[in-house]
């Protein structure tokens, strides 16, 4: 399953790049907040809505790097592309789409 690790690769190397971007967006905005004495009324200012913003983000991120992280563990175990619910065959579009996923269409479809 040589094209799913590439593809798990090719998002955990954007994750890991949005990751570092919001590390440093975050990071700026705490700098501008310290030299700011009224963050809530500058029209101009960072806000605290804005910084829980970017670390939610940051928290969403760090999830889906762990989810890729479970990815690669199920290529090198043999059970990518198999579904943790029923256990059949996770289709290749799907993984396409969605290389961490760990369901197929119709187990997923059950859990919303």
């Amino acid at each position: 399953m040589d094209s799913g690790l590439l593809r798990i690769a090719a998002e955990r190397e954007a994750a890991i790049e949005r990751l570092a971007g919001l590390r440093r967006e975050l990071a700026s905005m705490q700098d501008a907040a310290d030299t700011s004495t009224d963050d809530e009324h500058d029209p101009e200012g960072v806000t605290a809505f804005d910084r829980a913003q970017t670390r939610s983000l940051i928290e969403a991120t760090e999830r889906r790097l762990a989810e890729l992280d479970h990815a690669e563990i199920r290529v090198a175990g043999g059970t990518y592309g198999v579904c943790e619910s029923c256990g059949g065959e996770i289709g290749e579009e799907r993984l396409q789409a969605r290389p961490a996923t760990t369901l197929c269409v119709v187990c997923a479809g059950r859990r919303r």
